[in-house]
C-alpha cells in the first residue's frame, strides 16, 4: 500500500519526491548504520516520505531519544501522522527543511546529533538546496553528522562546499542503486572551500 502511495506521489510531485520507488530496507540499513543510537539525544529526518528510514530510526533508538520528521509533502505528512501516532518523543512537522532552526526552537529541542535526509538535491532548485545545507551545518551538534543519499555523484562537490568531511558508500541493493554520503563539519576551522565557519559554526 505504501509503495503504491509513494508511486502516485512521485508521479504527481516528481520534483519534490525525486524517485519512482520508495527506498529499500537495504538502503535504510545503510543510512542508519553509522548512527550511535545509545548516545544520540536528537535525530532529525528530512523528507521521510512513507517512513522507510523512520522505522529504522524508531526501532533502534534509545526510548528517550527525540526524533523530528520534516516532510514538505502534505499527503506524506498525513500518512506519517497516522502511521506513527502511538510513538513517543516523535515530532512530525509539515514544512521545509530550510526552516529546521525554527522547528527545533518551537519544540524546544537542542542541536541534533544526526540529520538523516531523503531529499532529492539533484532535482531541488539550487537556492533551496543551499538554504537546507547551510542551515543544517549550522544546527548540527559539535560532532554531528548529516547523512544523505543520492542516485548519482552529481551533487557530491556541491554538498562538499558545506561540510569539511564527506564519506561515500554505495548500496547496490536499491532500485536504483544509491550513494550514501556521511557528512560532518569541523567547527574549529576558520574557513574552508570559500564558506566561512561563522556560517556553520
Amino acid at each position: 500500500m505504501n509503495k503504491l502511495f509513494f508511486i502516485i506521489q512521485s508521479i504527481t510531485n516528481p520534483k519534490k519526491v525525486g524517485a519512482i520507488f520508495p527506498s529499500s530496507g537495504f538502503l535504510g540499513d545503510r543510512m542508519v548504520e553509522g548512527v550511535n543510537f545509545q548516545k544520540a539525544k536528537v535525530i532529525v529526518e528530512y523528507g521521510p516520505g512513507t517512513g522507510v528510514f523512520t522505522e529504522k530510526l524508531l526501532i533502534n533508538r534509545n526510548p528517550q531519544t527525540k526524533v523530528m520528521l520534516v516532510e514538505n509533502n502534505k499527503e506524506f505528512y498525513l500518512l506519517l501522522k497516522e502511521k506513527f501516532k502511538r510513538e513517543k518523543n516523535l515530532f512530525i512537522v509539515h514544512g521545509s527543511a530550510e526552516n529546521i532552526g525554527k522547528y527545533l526552537k518551537e519544540y524546544h529541542l537542542p542541536n541534533p546529533d544526526y540529520v538523516i535526509s531523503g531529499l532529492p538535491f539533484t532535482s531541488l532548485p539550487k537556492e533551496i538546496s543551499q538554504g537546507i545545507l547551510l542551515n543544517t551545518c549550522k544546527i548540527l551538534s559539535k560532532d554531528g553528522q548529516f547523512i544523505t543519499f543520492q542516485y548519482t555523484k552529481l551533487k557530491k562537490a556541491f554538498i562538499e562546499q558545506f561540510f569539511t568531511k564527506v564519506e561515500v558508500k554505495r548500496e547496490l541493493r536499491n532500485l536504483p542503486p544509491a550513494y550514501i554520503l556521511s557528512c560532518s563539519v569541523d567547527k574549529q576551522m576558520e574557513e574552508y572551500d570559500g564558506i566561512k565557519s561563522t556560517y556553520c559554526g
